[in-house]
């Protein structure tokens, strides 16, 4: 009689089968954890990629814009400028009718000498020795051949006085070489002459020859940028820019009527905005006094005078309670 075989337990190969599906997976996912990982990888990756992106997108510089003049007052017009302009130059030709050079002349080569010898110095310092001056060498043949100690001693009190008789003797010179003895009339011929520029040659063709030039001198530049008709500080760029404010026949007597109220009025350090006419019309009003009996103290023009000069009294300048109007664009 045979043995009998072992009976089928059927526990055993399915153990097998289980090994070798745990075992697969395990594999899977083995292999799904490193695709994840990958994935992770590269996606860490990318954002490290756009980071840059982000942060250069951040500090990426706009384009350059046109430098754009600044207006007079914000929303101004250039049409509301111009009459702005030409009100401020009609008021002070109200307050100023006679505004005038403030240097004594008798004929275009006294007043070119004036006007070279008043740099650094002050007009009226000017005219107290200019006619000691003019006694001596009434020519410029005269004065071309004086002997430059006596006119130093002359022009001492105006300062730089060795420099202003070289300027002067040379000038004088220039005249008789070149020009006869006579001063030009024209602004090309007269800024070749030794100590003078743009601003002398338009004082002497506004007023030895009746030809219009805006004298740009240190209270004209400084007042018109008060009342904001142009920023610029280059003296020949705002003579080009306000004389476009303005017609050509009224340059001279504008530039009269602004200096005189940069020496009287509105002055460099303490303007006095609570005397002042034109306050409405000032984009600058409260840089200065604004107390109307404080502000008239500090008034100059009231104290000696100039020949010729007629000008209101301050209270013209205020309203009924004594205050100047509202300044523009006050609320």
């Amino acid at each position: 009689m045979s043995e009998k075989q072992p009976e089928h337990q059927p526990g055993k190969q399915p153990a097998k089968a289980t090994v070798k599906k745990t075992a697969a997976t395990k594999a899977k996912k083995t292999t799904a954890a490193k695709k994840t990982a990958a994935v992770k990888k590269a996606t860490g990756v990318k954002k490290a990629t756009v980071a840059p992106k982000k942060a250069t997108a951040a500090v990426k510089q706009p384009a350059p814009v046109k430098t754009v003049a600044k207006k007079s007052l914000p929303g101004e017009s250039p049409t509301a400028l111009v009459r702005r302009a030409r009100r401020i130059n009609r008021e002070l030709g109200e307050v100023y009718p006679y505004a005038h050079p403030e240097l004594d002349f008798e004929n275009p080569f006294q007043l070119v000498i004036a006007t070279v010898l008043s740099a650094q110095t002050t007009d009226l310092r000017v005219n107290q020795t200019t006619p000691a001056l003019f006694a001596k060498y009434p020519t410029p043949e005269d004065l071309a051949a004086a002997n430059p100690e006596e006119v130093e001693e002359i022009l001492r009190p105006t300062g730089f006085f060795r420099a202003k008789t070289r300027s002067v003797m040379g000038l004088s010179k220039a005249l008789v070489a070149d020009f006869g003895g006579e001063v030009p009339g024209r602004l090309e011929d007269l800024v070749k002459l030794p100590g003078v520029g743009r601003k002398t040659a338009f004082v002497v063709l506004g007023n030895a020859f009746g030809r219009p030039g805006i004298t740009v001198d240190t209270h004209f530049g400084r007042l018109v940028r008060r009342w904001q008709w142009t920023d610029e500080t280059d003296p020949d760029k705002v003579e080009a820019i306000v004389g476009a404010l303005f017609p050509k026949g009224d340059w001279t007597m504008l530039s009269h009527h602004v200096i005189f109220h940069g020496r009287r009025i509105c002055h460099a350090r303490k303007p006095a905005c609570g005397a002042c006419p034109i306050a409405p019309l000032c984009p600058a009003y409260g840089e200065g006094e604004t107390d109307p009996e404080k502000a008239k103290k500090l008034l100059k023009y009231e104290k000696g005078g100039f020949p010729g000069q007629r000008l209101r009294p301050p209270q013209a300048y205020l309203d009924a309670g004594g205050i100047p109007a509202p300044p523009l664009g006050a609320g």
